[in-house]
């Protein structure tokens, strides 16, 4: 049996660890769509990806997408309330940034954030950058093609809090995205997590979409030649997990969009998630890790007391020292690192 959820606070919204039931028509129109477009069409998609965001910002300027203020509200967990002994500044990274929807209403709401924004269009990074609110002292904007552009070169290794990636990993071909999620994962520090939302199975864009537009399994194309994949939460959790991140949660969100004027209810199925790098991964980070504790630890039936370990230095280092993790203060793992 599904579970479902109120529990968002959001009108309309219900979440589920499944996808929404579908209707006779509906599964019918999905058993008939099969046919796939030609390869040298989906090679040409490809080659042409960012000249079709490029024209797609070109065409709707900023004014397109609405700003998301309901980003506080979704992913309350990275936000705080600030005053004037609020020391912690986090860094943020928007994936996708597009104009700054996402963007300015934090910078504006909460003062000791610093962001980076990327985006695969030049011209989506250049209005960001136009923005009155954009100030290069707490935002870098640049653009970058996350599946094959270092973001190292931007962004200095394991310094960034969290990563939002909002309706842009659905516009990436299924065979490039584990190579997108393991580059984010190198700017993420250690604990960092990914805020995750995009188009979920059975979406009601995705049952509008008629035959000549099917790329391969739930991934298919706009009249504009911009594309998008329909994500299975479990299918999603084993893509993250491949590249090296934990699962804290995720869902599938079930909203109604209504439009009384034209009697309409459309059912959106969105897909909304947490996954974090394990702290674990300071060992193998580049950045050198100090240790200085003592403490019991227990292997197999015999028991060692008062092991120390004191020192600094990269994984080669602490490999010849036996640190316990919870000895440590590191969370998620409970190996024993040792020679």
């Amino acid at each position: 049996m599904c579970e479902e959820s109120n529990k968002k606070p959001f009108p309309f919204q219900i979440s589920s660890v499944c996808p929404r039931n579908l209707t006779e028509e509906e599964k019918i129109k999905l058993e008939k769509d099969k046919n796939v477009i030609s390869e040298f069409k989906q090679n040409k998609l490809e080659k042409e990806a960012q000249k079709n965001w490029d024209l797609f910002y070109k065409r709707n300027t900023t004014k397109f997408f609405k700003d998301r203020h309901w980003t506080k509200r979704e992913f309350s967990d990275l936000f705080y309330e600030e005053d004037e002994q609020t020391e912690d500044c986090k860094t943020i990274l928007e994936v996708g940034c597009g104009v700054g929807n996402f963007l300015f209403p934090l910078l504006e709401e909460f003062k000791k954030l610093y962001f980076y924004a990327c985006d695969f269009s030049i011209r989506a990074v250049q209005f960001v950058k136009e923005n009155s609110l954009y100030n290069p002292d707490r935002c870098h904007a640049f653009q970058c093609d996350i599946t094959c552009d270092d973001l190292c070169k931007e962004i200095p290794p394991d310094s960034v809090d969290a990563v939002s990636m909002i309706f842009v990993l659905s516009a990436i071909h299924p065979d490039k995205m584990v190579a997108a999620l393991k580059n984010i994962l190198k700017i993420l520090k250690p604990g960092g997590c990914i805020l995750f939302r995009d188009y979920g199975l059975y979406d009601h864009a995705m049952l509008r979409f008629g035959p000549g537009h099917k790329l391969c399994e739930n991934f298919y194309v706009r009249q504009d030649g911009t594309r998008a994949y329909y994500f299975k939460t479990d299918e999603l959790t084993l893509l993250m997990e491949s590249a090296g991140y934990s699962c804290v949660n995720c869902e599938y969100i079930q909203r109604e969009t209504v439009n009384k004027k034209e009697g309409l209810c459309v059912p959106r199925i969105f897909v909304q998630a947490k996954f974090i790098k394990s702290i674990a991964d300071k060992v193998n980070s580049s950045q050198p890790i100090e240790v200085s504790k003592t403490c019991e630890y227990t292997t197999g039936d015999k028991q060692e007391e008062n092991i120390t370990s004191k020192g600094e230095g990269n994984n080669t280092d602490i490999q010849s020292r036996v640190v316990l993790d919870y000895c440590c203060n590191i969370q998620d793992t409970s190996e024993v690192i040792k020679s």
